[in-house]
């Protein structure tokens, strides 16, 4: 059996561009899934595009850090930063409060189940949920987030943690391998909630692409979808876009590189999907998680 391959594009919903780009790829068929960002200022565009393409699967991507809640602030006050309105806008302070204990976990199980609540709200039939730099690797945000999918009877989560195979490609340099092979280290932590280890919540074998994160072009990517293996399921993770006028406007480090990222997975999905033993494309509402008992 080939391997199975989700192709997820974060981010969906933050800008008209990136929007549009998410749309493209999907039609062409170099990209089966997209998170959505519920308070993204171009969330109701990507609604629409959500509905008008029933075969892209749509999950949420929660924001704990570096962006506006859906709650109000005084709900999930150990998530809001120094504005006292937003999360805390560095991943870094983010993790820092998080180890030190002042985030709350019940404040993180309030604001998912709030931007759960928007997009169902919106029609959307959520396949899975991941986070915004993948905030859920650590502990005290999967057990949490854990318990609100299970509650919410959503499926699947992404396996946050890179497998070995592409964690040692030539694309990643020594200090991004360095921090992956550190933050990999919580990988037995996370098999180890309850509802991993007993299949209520579905995921992958791993993600590919975090180590690529910036450096996602043509030729990196086709050496990442040349290394799969010849089974198993894993997800890339891409963040395509337009660097346009609305981008400017909002705060991300991936600028330029989104169109870099969107050009190659024009180019090297349909190269790869030409090859002996092509891996199957399919979406996280393919993923079956065992009954429960």
């Amino acid at each position: 059996m080939p391997p199975r391959l989700i192709v997820n594009a974060d981010d969906f919903g933050l800008t008209s561009g990136i929007n549009r780009s998410i749309l493209e790829l999907h039609r062409t068929g170099a990209l089966t899934s997209a998170t959505l960002m519920a308070t993204g200022a171009a969330f109701d565009e990507a609604v629409a595009i959500a509905h008008a393409n029933p075969s892209l699967g749509v999950g949420c991507h929660i924001v704990l850090t570096d962006g506006t809640p859906v709650s109000l602030p005084d709900r999930i006050p150990t998530l809001i930063g120094p504005d006292r309105k937003s999360f805390r806008p560095s991943l870094a302070g983010f993790v820092r409060a998080l180890l030190l204990g002042q985030i709350c976990e019940e404040d993180i199980v309030r604001e998912a189940y709030a931007q759960i609540a928007r997009l169902r709200q919106a029609g959307i039939a959520i396949t899975h949920v991941d986070s915004h730099k993948h905030t859920h690797l650590f502990p005290a945000v999967a057990r949490p987030l854990l318990r609100v999918l299970e509650d919410a009877s959503i499926g699947s989560i992404r396996n946050p943690f890179e497998p070995r195979f592409t964690q040692d490609l030539a694309h990643a340099g020594f200090k991004r391998r360095m921090q992956i092979n550190i933050l990999n280290r919580l990988q037995r932590s996370f098999d180890r909630h309850p509802q991993i280890r007993n299949g209520t919540i579905a995921t992958t074998n791993g993600t590919v692409g975090v180590s690529a994160t910036g450096n996602l072009n043509t030729a990196t990517l086709s050496e990442i979808l040349n290394a799969l293996p010849s089974e198993g399921t894993f997800e890339l993770v891409c963040h395509p876009g337009y660097n346009d006028r609305d981008l400017d406007r909002v705060t991300t480090r991936l600028r330029t590189h989104r169109e870099v990222e969107m050009q190659a997975l024009l180019a090297a999905m349909p190269a790869r999907l030409s090859q002996a033993n092509a891996p199957a494309l399919i979406h996280f509402g393919s993923l079956s998680a065992r009954p429960r008992v």
